[in-house]
């Protein structure tokens, strides 16, 4: 596989997991490495990106680490000779990106946001993100497009009567959102997640054709297959559509999970966020680029879904105990593994490779999740007593060592949701919330009756919708 290693607390991090858990029984001389820190791009002038994406095009599984698009102060900082742009643009141009998968990471056996999974799609082009722009002055305003045969087509003209204006072009590709919609709809129906697509088409007449492809792809392929496990009762046997601001509403509310979401790319950047939250952190999040190459192989690139941990870095060079959760990073590097295990069994590889790699990287996942069932997690989830970055490292290490020898037979506590105060980034103003309560206990008894807690409901927008059972549909109330 390919293997990106970015800068600061997740590369000291990744290094560690690497040394401990991954080199002591695999041979890693096959991973092809691409350094992306901010200093080696800029001494390469870039061109190491583009051996990575030229890479990762051609064996099909890769890990990347979070890396660094420098601020201004950065540039700075780092020494750069220029500023460097998000790499990401290139990767998901040069692997022909579809979507980015970002889903909900469960411990089994300890509550976190949502209950059960929740999968979600983001178109992985178009929108905002590549958007021309200028800042102009009073006129007119004209967008035309130029076809490769044919007359040119007027898209838009409107007439600026503002002294400061900013014009602003961007496009949405289609072609892509059938594969995206078939990739989305089989991991809900692998999952037995219920499926909705997210966009804002009732006043963005543009965005019905992704809502539409969607539809037909799911009503000749997978409609039967979603109805006979059950998982349309609640739509009322048909794909569901969800405005987008809906969406955001109902992220809040469907703390049980069980559910896909697939939307635009920027709809899905700001909704997979909100879900992030939910479920505790981004922390928790997968971040899975999907392409596909010419040859129809698919392209997988797993990153965790956070950045490179900034202050738990500034402390580690401070000579300070960190205490790191890796577990986004340890989900991207096994689902990168699990991947290039795939390519390489279809390929014609030995089968049994692919079972060393399965076996191994489902015991790490159990070795890790028990370790934090047992108290011994990093400090985000036990709390102050909990384990620094290294010492959690040597525990997982030491118990991935005893079941695979052994086999795991034994049987962890199951937890409750761990304290959010424990979270580096707990910043909850307690005199407001004590406000806040007060203005709902409205007879100041200290406790709020259901009367006050349905009010409180109904003013955060958040109270639950009586709905027909028959139809999947909310009655008028």
């Amino acid at each position: 596989m390919v293997y990106i290693s970015g800068e600061e607390m997740t590369n000291y991090a990744s290094k560690l997991i690497v040394k401990s858990w991954i080199e002591p029984y695999f041979d890693t001389g096959k991973w092809e490495e691409f350094d992306l820190s901010c200093i080696n791009r800029d001494k390469t002038d870039d061109q190491v990106l583009h051996d990575a994406v030229a890479a990762g095009s051609k064996i099909g599984a890769i890990f990347k680490e979070p890396t660094i698009t420098p601020t201004k102060e950065q540039v700075e900082e780092f020494g750069l000779s220029r500023p460097l742009g998000s790499p990401n643009g290139a990767m998901r141009k040069g692997w022909n990106g579809i979507t980015i998968s970002r889903d909900t990471i469960h411990i089994e056996g300890v509550e976190l946001g949502f209950k059960q999974p929740v999968l979600f799609e983001r178109h992985a082009v178009g929108g905002e993100y590549g958007a021309g722009w200028k800042t102009v002055g009073r006129g007119k305003l004209l967008t035309t497009f130029h076809p490769e045969k044919g007359d040119p087509l007027l898209v838009d003209s409107r007439d600026l009567d503002n002294d400061h204006n900013v014009a602003v072009v961007y496009h949405n590709p289609l072609d892509n959102v059938t594969d995206l919609a078939h990739h989305f709809f089989q991991r809900c129906l692998e999952q037995e997640v219920v499926p909705y697509v997210v966009t804002k088409k009732t006043v963005f007449k543009w965005q019905e054709g992704f809502w539409e492809i969607h539809k037909s792809v799911f009503d000749e392929h997978y409609k039967e297959k979603f109805a006979s496990k059950g998982l349309l009762s609640k739509t009322g046997g048909e794909l569901q559509h969800l405005i987008s601001d809906a969406a955001t509403m109902q992220i809040i509310r469907w703390t049980g999970g069980n559910f896909g979401m697939s939307a635009h790319n920027y709809d899905g950047d700001m909704l997979t966020d909100e879900v992030a939250q939910v479920h505790r952190s981004p922390g928790f999040i997968t971040s899975n680029l999907i392409g596909k190459r010419d040859d129809g192989v698919m392209i997988k690139e797993f990153e965790a879904s956070h950045g490179t941990v900034t202050d738990l870095w500034h402390a580690h060079l401070r000579g300070e105990e960190t205490s790191l959760n890796p577990l986004g990073l340890v989900e991207a590097m096994i689902g990168a593994m699990q991947h290039g295990a795939k390519l390489e069994l279809e390929a014609g590889g030995p089968e049994e490779n692919y079972e060393k790699v399965m076996t191994w990287t489902t015991t790490l996942r159990k070795a890790m999740h028990n370790t934090f069932r047992y108290g011994q997690g990093t400090r985000d989830l036990s709390g102050p007593d909990g384990f620094t970055t290294e010492d959690f490292v040597k525990k997982v290490a030491w118990r991935l060592e005893r079941y695979l020898i052994q086999g795991e037979d034994e049987t962890a506590p199951e937890l409750s949701e761990p304290d959010r105060a424990f979270r580096r980034n707990h910043k909850v103003d307690e005199d407001a919330v004590q406000e806040m309560f007060a203005s709902y206990d409205t007879d100041g008894n200290g406790s709020i009756d259901i009367d006050e807690f349905t009010n409180l409901l109904v003013k955060l927008g958040v109270a639950p919708q009586k709905v027909d059972r028959e139809k999947g549909k909310k009655a008028d109330v």
